[in-house]
């Protein structure tokens, strides 16, 4: 060839278009994040069927935990014959503030006054029931006589008294058994558990 067609020097057009590394590079990226993901798996799967490493790992555990206090001390709440209990039937049905006085007493609690309830509660407790004392009251008796009556209410008044009252309403329909009133009371003695990481 010659005229304007002919080649010079020891460089030849190129006849191609040259290649994206785009597509090369995202193809790699590709590649080596499945192989990644396809072996951490593997380690997974070999985890589940061998059980891992089970006694090194709560090792770690401890040690990533440092503020961890110890248990908190069991709660000490008054003994049910330490509590004075008013028992009161803010209910239409007669007799309901007896039999929970006499079954309370059964239990251990000392039974204070027993009747109707007071015109500010009578007929007005949509509930099971309503625990009314002194603020005092609110960390100590009243979670020890709340393990009696399941969904109870508990209310504080100006009273310098320590005596309770357990005033039923309209929802009442007996005391918690004793054998689920022990464990409430149970529960509520445990130590808190120590708090986990």
């Amino acid at each position: 060839m010659g005229g304007k067609y002919r080649i010079t020097g020891d460089k030849y057009p190129r006849m191609r278009r040259p290649r994206r590394r785009g597509k090369l590079i995202l193809a790699a990226t590709a590649s080596v994040v499945a192989l990644g993901l396809a072996g951490w798996g593997t380690m997974q799967l070999i985890d589940v069927f061998t059980g891992g490493d089970r006694k090194a790992s709560a090792a770690d555990h401890e040690t990533d935990c440092p503020s961890a206090k110890p248990s908190a001390p069991a709660r000490v709440l008054p003994k049910p014959a330490k509590i004075t209990v008013n028992v009161y039937n803010a209910t239409p049905r007669s007799g309901l503030a007896k039999q929970a006085a006499d079954e309370l007493k059964k239990r251990g609690f000392t039974i204070g006054k027993v009747g109707n309830a007071p015109a500010a509660y009578d007929k007005k407790v949509p509930g099971p029931g309503v625990l009314l004392g002194a603020p005092s009251a609110t960390n100590g008796s009243f979670p020890v006589l709340g393990t009696q009556l399941a969904g109870a209410t508990p209310k504080t008044d100006a009273r310098r008294t320590a005596d309770v009252d357990l005033i039923l309403g309209t929802k009442f329909k007996a005391l918690s058994t004793p054998q689920a009133a022990a464990a409430a009371l149970a529960a509520l003695t445990k130590p808190a558990p120590a708090p986990s990481c």
